[in-house]
């Protein structure tokens, strides 16, 4: 380490700052290895290379705030406190809002289990009640040809226990069959849109647990990088086949 001057290391430090290879955990690791080099890991020019490159957006106002820090390095772990707080407050809310998200969706589905629940209900009744009406029919028509006495009796109880028009209620029973039938359709469809929606929520929840210091601004979230990434290893396990 003693052969290079220090002018040399300040130099390709600078050089790996500028092409983002060292970063301020480098620098603070290089800087408890040696007296010489924690001289040259401290010096104001790297971490002010360091500052307008993890906090260009704030470089400009760091500088006015350069008078009241004794130096660019305590100015840079104020600057990087300020957002690691600012990036876990908005995990904190980005959280909260998913949680909120998941649990409005495992409500959503619970109506929805309940509802579709009480159609299939309602189907069964109906489709109950049309059978019954479809045996009064044939007794009816029955009743019109030869039979025995026995089953020409029974037949005539049938009908006579048949207090509404045959037809036209047949014909509405029909037809709120085919409604259930969308209804509970639809509510089929619901309820996989939304366990879809409350697995991805999950998902997300789970990612964003596990990455606590990422920026939740950024329009790429944790769901689409896993599915980006299972996509990949899907694509290269084919073409290895």
């Amino acid at each position: 380490m003693s052969v290079l001057p220090d002018e040399l290391w300040r130099r390709i430090f600078e050089i790996g700052i500028r092409c983002s290879k060292l970063t301020y955990r480098d620098l603070c690791c290089i800087s408890i290895s040696c007296r010489s080099l924690k001289t040259v890991a401290s010096d104001d020019e790297l971490w002010t290379a360091l500052l307008s490159s993890d906090f260009p957006a704030k470089f400009q106002s760091s500088l006015s705030d350069f008078t009241s820090s004794p130096s660019f390095k305590t100015l840079y772990r104020d600057r990087f406190v300020r957002d690691r707080d600012r990036k876990l407050l908005a995990h904190r809310r980005a959280v909260l809002r998913i949680e909120s998200q998941i649990a409005q969706s495992a409500i959503k589905i619970k109506t929805i289990r309940i509802r579709s629940g009480q159609e299939v209900k309602k189907f069964n009744a109906t489709l109950a009640e049309l059978s019954n009406l479809q045996d009064a029919r044939r007794s009816s028509v029955a009743l019109n040809v030869w039979q025995p006495e026995v089953i020409r009796g029974w037949q005539k109880q049938i009908v006579e226990q048949c207090v509404v028009p045959i037809e036209s209620r047949i014909n509405a029973l029909e037809m709120e069959l085919k409604l259930c039938e969308q209804q509970i359709d639809g509510f089929n469809r619901d309820y996989k849109d939304e366990k879809r929606k409350l697995d991805a929520a999950k998902e997300q929840l789970a990612y964003m647990k596990y990455h606590p210091l990422q920026d939740q601004g950024s329009k790429r979230t944790g769901v689409d990088q896993s599915n980006i990434t299972r996509k990949k290893l899907k694509k290269c396990f084919n073409y290895k086949i």
